[in-house]
């Protein structure tokens, strides 16, 4: 009996030791690491390049050849609005505007997310008037991608700006009262053969969150409004928009702003890819299977290969090898369609979770409308609810090793290193883990990356107190992003531009 207790500490002493042997072996697991390439932070190519016109020229060409529908889908080439400034800004001043925009953006999604989620104001219908809180989610200036495409009959090709967080599709028209520049002539819709207007009682009509009545033409009339005050109205109308190379797709419902201030630069307009019933794939679904992707390529690195960004609607818009495909179900926000809500489940550094990393704070909360995550194509840097955001930025510093801390952040990054003189370096992974099994292993470029030409770099996610968390497109660069309305889902396919 004493030898048994004589021997109980002795016991309790070996379990402690051995205890402590293990935890020490877990904390010597080297962490997983990829190799990131330090190239310098250069400026985009410019936005009207040289073959612009002949590209253009050729287009309206072959129009007579385009095929009408039904086709099963539909190629466009995306430019990126940074090159509007390449000829004339330098690559650090383009950024920090890059920047500013996505600030106004992230601000005006939360904005838009807090009116959805308020007792809604009441619509006024007269022949000129309007009054409602309903904003979109698009800030003023901050349409990151443009396409070329077709308006009217026959096809008058301008610049239009394509986003994923919003519905309606618009475009200034003439005769325009207020109007902002844009690079292409004003459409004229006197001058299509394919132009009518929606009349006041229309469905159509009806399914605008604002909508007035003309009167004199028993026409619907249009207002979208946006978070810094910026306004677009105009009739109602449908018209047919054609696709370099492509196809024509009649009878879309659109806008025509003949009152338009603020907004974009040289866009004419807006194609609004959201999940609403007036944006251009709900509209066109029946064409396309309800289904397109989108592939950004890195803007900001002065070693990115001579490739574009493009969207694809319709069936080729999932890539034959669709095994590579990390799929995760679409979230519904029963207080506002126009987003494409995820889950995200958690996040790895280096091959392992990061407890702080809460699905809990990320989560939709379906009773209110608020929280959640919505992958963006206007957004640049992705932001994550505080706690999450804090967690996952202290555990990528720890997994750092060997790289000096640069001093004072980088306007909202507060997490950046001095990379000169680096030729590449060694940073830990970082996998987002969203619903459904789907992991999305981002490439390094996609999360540290250059923010001037002296070899500054900067762990690319922020936080926000907002309630929603956004994944942005830095982030989104390289993957082929599929949006399926059809099967509610969204994926994500590596190496897909």
């Amino acid at each position: 009996m004493m030898a048994a207790t004589a021997s109980h500490p002795l016991l309790l002493l070996l379990l402690l030791s051995l205890r402590l042997l293990a935890v020490a072996n877990g904390a010597s697991k080297p962490l997983a690491n990829q190799t990131l390439v330090v190239t310098p932070l250069a400026s985009p190519r410019p936005f009207l390049s040289e073959d612009a016109d002949e590209t253009l020229a050729s287009a309206v060409e072959s129009e007579t050849t385009l095929p009408s529908y039904p086709s099963s889908s539909l190629h466009v080439h995306l430019s990126h609005r940074d090159s509007l400034l390449a000829d004339t800004t330098t690559a650090e001043q383009i950024f920090r505007l890059r920047l500013d925009r996505d600030a106004a953006r992230v601000e005006t999604l939360s904005q838009t997310l807090t009116v959805a989620t308020t007792p809604p104001a009441v619509n006024v219908t007269s022949r000129r008037g309007f009054s409602s809180k309903v904003v979109s989610g698009l800030a003023q200036g901050s349409g990151e991608y443009f396409a070329r495409i077709g308006i009217g009959t026959p096809a008058r090709y301008a610049y239009m700006v394509l986003d994923t967080g919003s519905d309606v599709v618009w475009l200034q028209c003439a005769p325009c009262r207020r109007c902002y520049s844009q690079s292409d002539p004003i459409f004229d819709p006197r001058s299509s053969g394919s132009y009518a207007a929606v009349p006041c009682g229309a469905p159509l009509c009806r399914r605008l969150d604002v909508a007035g009545c003309d009167t004199r033409r028993r026409s619907c009339l249009y207002q979208v409004s946006y978070g810094d005050g910026s306004i677009t109205t105009g009739e109602f109308s449908t018209e047919t928009l054609t696709f370099r190379r492509s196809a024509r797709v009649p009878r879309i419902a659109l806008g025509c702003g003949h009152d338009n201030e603020g907004l974009f630069v040289a866009a004419a307009g807006l194609l609004g890819l959201g999940r609403g019933s007036l944006s251009f794939p709900s509209q066109a679904g029946r064409r396309f299977g309800r289904m397109f992707s989108y592939c950004l390529v890195d803007r900001t690195s002065a070693g990115a290969p001579n490739r574009s960004s493009s969207v694809v609607f319709g069936g080729s818009a999932v890539p034959r090898s669709s095994a590579r495909v990390a799929y995760t179900p679409m979230v519904r926000n029963p207080k506002v369609d126009t987003f494409y809500y995820v889950e995200l489940m958690g996040v790895s550094v280096g091959g392992t979770r990061v407890t702080g990393v809460l699905a809990s704070d990320l989560r939709l909360d379906p009773t209110t409308g608020r929280g959640g995550v919505i992958v963006d194509s206007g957004t640049s840097v992705t932001r994550l609810a505080r706690p999450a955001y804090q967690a996952l930025r202290d555990a990528f510093k720890a997994g750092v090793s060997g790289l000096k801390l640069a001093p004072g952040g980088f306007s909202l990054f507060d997490t950046c290193y001095d990379l000169s003189g680096r030729t590449e370096v060694k940073v830990p992974t970082v996998v987002l883990h969203l619903a459904g099994g789907a992991a999305v292993s981002l490439p390094a470029e996609n999360y540290l990356i250059p923010v001037d030409t002296k070899g500054t770099f900067c762990f690319a996610f922020a936080g926000t107190d907002s309630g929603v968390s956004i994944i942005g497109n830095i982030q989104q660069q390289g993957f082929r992003v599929v949006f399926d309305a059809e099967k509610s889902r969204v994926g994500f396919m590596p190496r897909g531009c």
